[in-house]
């Protein structure tokens, strides 16, 4: 009677168990086409010619791959170029910023310093503060010194802005670690640089692997800073050239998909050669 019991209870418990399992899936299912639907219609629209989509609409996939969309807009954006400024700035951005997060958490992680506090909370405002109130201040600053309208001024702002966030996310992993590592590396005679580049790097790889995705990410996409501080075609990033090749030079719509589409798919290029980096760093931190 106990056994028959406890059967059936684990067949309803397994059943349920299935029934969650797919119902998650199909979730998430759903979710991914959502996400993946606009990325979808620019794509098909970028291979058709104006002719194609006035006849069959957005929705009806190309015949023919024609290109020459995507050749007009890159022609008329001189895409190359724009290209180029985005990969520097998100890149060397998303470097500096990883660097400087991993220096100041070190510090305030690992380090004995008085205040910690206070500077733990200084970052956190300063994650909070919006860009759009430092615009102005930062265009005279920059305009002074003679830094205004160039790739390194996105640079700098870039990088001090996305410290603030790695630098408090790299604090609390760093406060995770286990003491009894950490002294027993003093104790074979590590100094602080050898302490840094021996041990927590390595056992913080995985999440500096993260921060440098989203950091780089984060500046590839961002259209409000370049949009000021940018203002010469040949400095320009690739979404402020999108933006303004949709809005300025009245492209029909398989041109201005085109844009929308070049502007996308470096990124998800990026993303999709760095996911493995970026899962395995997500469950390093959720292991600890």
């Amino acid at each position: 009677m106990s056994a028959n019991t406890s059967s059936g209870f684990s067949t309803k418990k397994s059943g349920s168990d299935l029934i969650a399992r797919y119902g998650t899936l199909v979730l998430l299912l759903i979710f991914l086409l959502i996400m993946l639907f606009p990325f979808f219609m620019i794509t098909i629209n970028s291979f058709k010619t104006e002719a194609e989509y006035l006849a069959n609409g957005p929705f009806s996939l190309p015949g023919s791959f024609d290109l020459e969309a995507i050749r007009t807009t890159w022609s008329l954006t001189d895409y190359t170029t724009k290209l180029i400024n985005s990969l520097f700035i998100s890149s060397t951005t998303a470097l500096l910023a990883v660097g400087l997060s991993l220096f100041n958490a070190f510090a305030l992680g690992i380090g004995k310093i008085r205040g910690r506090t206070f500077f733990l909370m200084f970052f956190l405002m300063a994650i909070a503060l919006p860009p759009e109130s430092l615009a102005y201040p930062l265009y005279y600053l920059f305009n002074q010194i003679d830094l205004y309208n160039t790739r390194l001024s996105i640079i700098l702002i870039s990088s001090a802005l996305h410290t603030a966030f790695g630098t408090y996310l790299l604090t609390s992993v760093f406060r995770s670690f286990n003491p009894d590592v950490l002294e027993s590396a003093r104790l074979d005679g590590c100094n602080k640089l050898q302490l840094l580049y021996r041990i927590i790097i390595p056992l913080s790889w995985p999440t500096l692997s993260v921060l440098f995705v989203f950091f780089f990410i984060w500046t590839w996409n961002d259209f409000f800073l370049p949009l000021i501080f940018l203002i010469s075609n040949s400095n320009q990033t690739v979404p402020i050239a999108m933006a303004l090749a949709r809005g300025e030079r009245g492209m029909v719509i398989t041109t201005q998909s085109a844009a929308a589409f070049l502007g996308v798919l470096p990124a998800f290029i990026f993303f999709m050669l760095f996911q493995r980096t970026l899962t395995k760093g997500v469950m390093s931190g959720a292991s600890k």
